[in-house]
C-alpha cells in the first residue's frame, strides 16, 4: 500500500462499483485498491443494491473512510420514450421500507431484462448462456456488462465498448427495464436520510440527456448535487454542469465511476473536493461514514 503523508490533501472518489453489481473487484478488493490508489475517502455505489456495504466495511483498510451509497436506475418520463438517468444516493438508511422495496423491484427488472436479452441473442443464433452469465455475476445485480463479458468470452466482440455499440446491446439487443421515476427516487432517497446527486448528467456520449430545466425542477424537489468531473464528460460539459450547479446552489462532485476491467478509468481519476464532501455528510441522516483507524 502506498503511504500517504499527513500533509497531503484529501482525495475523495464518490462513485465506484464492485461485484455486487457490475464491477470486477469484490467489495473487499475495491476498498483495498482504493487505499493503494492513495484515496482517503471512497464511496461504494453499486447499481440498485447495498449488498456490497458490509463486506466493504469489514475489509476497510486503515486510513480509508467508506461512504455507503448506491447508483439508482431512474427514468424521466417528460418525453417519449423516457430518458434513462442515474442518481447517486449517499448515506441513506438501507432499511427504509419504501426505498428498499423500489430497489428490489428494479433488481428484479434487471434480471428479467438480462434473460430477455439472452433470449433475443439466442434467437439470432448467438450462443450465450443465461446460466453462465448469472453465475459469473456471483450474486451481484445483473447488468448489461455481464452480458457484454459473455460476448467477449465467445469471441464475438473485443471490448465492452464494442458490445455496447448499436449492433449489439446498445440498440439491436437493447431491452428496457422498469426504472424508478426520477422525482420519486429523489423523494425516497431524502426520506431515507440520503443525499441524492445526479450522475454524469451531461454525458452526451452515453446517449440522450435531459434538459437543464429538468435539473432545475429536481433541485426544487430535493436534488443535492451534480457530478461534473467524470470520464464521460467533455471539458465543455464539465463547465456547463459546474455553472448550472453554481446557479442552483448544488454540490459539485467528481468521481472515477470505477468498474475495474470493464473500463480503463482508474480509481481517483476524478475526485470531489473536501468542501463538497463535507456538505454531503452534513446533509445525511441515514447512515454515517465509516472511518477505519
Amino acid at each position: 500500500m502506498t503511504p500517504r503523508p499527513s500533509s497531503a490533501p484529501s482525495r475523495i472518489d464518490l462513485h465506484t462499483h464492485s461485484t455486487a453489481s457490475d464491477g470486477t473487484l469484490t467489495p473487499a478488493e475495491l476498498v483495498r485498491a482504493a487505499a493503494d490508489a492513495g484515496l482517503d475517502v471512497v464511496a461504494i455505489t453499486d447499481h440498485d443494491t447495498t449488498a456490497g456495504w458490509e463486506p466493504a466495511r469489514r475489509a476497510l483498510p486503515p486510513g480509508l473512510t467508506l461512504i455507503r451509497g448506491a447508483e439508482i436506475s431512474c427514468l424521466w418520463n417528460g418525453v417519449r420514450p423516457g430518458v434513462s438517468l442515474h442518481l447517486l444516493a449517499y448515506l441513506f438508511d438501507p432499511d427504509f421500507p419504501a426505498l428498499a422495496a423500489e430497489l428490489a423491484r428494479v433488481r428484479a427488472s434487471r434480471e428479467a431484462r438480462g434473460e430477455r436479452i439472452v433470449e433475443l441473442l439466442r434467437a439470432d443464433g448467438i450462443e450465450v448462456s443465461w446460466t453462465e452469465i448469472h453465475t459469473a455475476a456471483a450474486g451481484g445485480s445483473v447488468g448489461r456488462p455481464h452480458i457484454a463479458a459473455a460476448l467477449i468470452r465467445a469471441g464475438l466482440v473485443a471490448t465492452t465498448t464494442e458490445a455496447f455499440g448499436p449492433q449489439w446491446l446498445g440498440s439491436r439487443y437493447r431491452v428496457a427495464k422498469d426504472d424508478i421515476d426520477v422525482f420519486r427516487a429523489v423523494e425516497l432517497v431524502r426520506a431515507a436520510g440520503g443525499v441524492p446527486v445526479f450522475a454524469h448528467p451531461r454525458a452526451t456520449r452515453r446517449g440522450r440527456i435531459v434538459p437543464d430545466e429538468l435539473i432545475v425542477e429536481l433541485a426544487g424537489a430535493g436534488l443535492a448535487g451534480l457530478e461534473a468531473d467524470h470520464e464521460d464528460h467533455s471539458p465543455a460539459e464539465r463547465e456547463h454542469v459546474r455553472a448550472l450547479a453554481d446557479r442552483l446552489g448544488l454540490i459539485v462532485t467528481g468521481s472515477s465511476d470505477f468498474h475495474g476491467t470493464h473500463k480503463t478509468v482508474r480509481l481517483g481519476a476524478h475526485t470531489t473536493s473536501p468542501q463538497a464532501y463535507e456538505r454531503i455528510v452534513a446533509q445525511a441522516g441515514g447512515v454515517t461514514p465509516v472511518a477505519s483507524g
